[in-house]
């Protein structure tokens, strides 16, 4: 089974005291730390899982600077068998559907049975990449994927989470893309030295001219949105915090909701 799997590098903002940049359409970016995307690492885990049981190669595929070689290594720690990185001037700027133009022009012809992304990435989390990529190359796709449970006769049969609590169980036929959910495994933990083990191990770098693409598919021109500016989110009051019986709560809870419409 040829299995490939789309990665970003995104970076760590939990802890962070965020900026926004000079050119106020995103954040100041340096100084943080980058790591593989949250939902990726579980995609790239359910690769190698799957090929260890069905035989095949994985192949990890990201787009960015140099930089990103650092979640390609990780990759190819945990398991992966070779990596490609798209690099380009022209790439930036691209919005999730030029980011998903590229990856089909990289992926068209390449062999594959399978095509694994994360469900959303960390920074942006848009969570179009996956449907989109399936679009382009003109094959089945599944969301939200939470468990794969057989892969047999050309046809996979995938656990997709809905909302609610509920989920929805697919036969689906290969080759396909499945956006990976959260969960659906245990990333496995890849040591130093394992990453030095695969230091060697080339990474293919393709621009827009080896991926037969011009300047305008790419990047803001071949972007369906365009982020005119970024802004942080308003800071909210303080809880207010309250005293009292367990009656005298309950009548300021009811008075403190009236006051503000949420009570007739």
């Amino acid at each position: 089974m040829e299995i490939i799997v789309c990665i970003k590098r995104v970076p760590e903002t939990a802890e962070a005291d965020l900026v926004i940049d000079k050119t106020g359409r995103d954040i100041e970016k340096e100084g943080l730390v980058f790591d593989l995307n949250e939902w990726d690492n579980y995609a790239v885990e359910e690769a190698v899982l799957l090929k260890d049981k069905h035989g095949g190669t994985v192949t990890a595929i990201s787009m960015g600077p140099e930089e990103v070689n650092e979640v390609l290594r990780r990759a190819l720690g945990m398991g992966a068998d070779q990596a490609i990185r798209l690099t380009d001037p022209g790439f930036e700027g691209s919005d999730g559907y030029a980011i998903a133009k590229v990856l089909s022009k990289a992926i068209e012809p390449l062999a594959y049975d399978l095509i694994l992304t994360g469900v959303q990435t960390e920074d942006d989390g848009y969570g179009q990449v996956g449907p989109t990529l399936a679009e382009m190359l003109g094959i089945p796709h599944a969301a939200l994927v939470n468990q794969i449970e057989d892969i047999e006769g050309g046809r996979a049969r995938v656990h997709r989470e809905l909302e609610g609590g509920l989920e929805e169980v697919l036969d689906i036929a290969l080759p396909a893309v499945l956006s990976i959910q959260t969960g659906i495994n245990e990333p496995r933990y890849v040591s130093i030295m394992g990453i030095r083990k695969v230091a060697q191990k080339e990474i293919k770098v393709l621009g827009l001219h080896d991926l037969g693409m011009k300047p305008e598919e790419a990047g803001e021109d071949g972007s369906l949105m365009l982020v005119e500016r970024a802004s942080f989110p308003p800071v909210g009051e303080g809880a207010q915090m309250l005293e009292g019986t367990m009656d005298e709560i309950s009548d300021k809870v009811i008075a403190i909701l009236k006051e503000k419409g949420g009570v007739a």
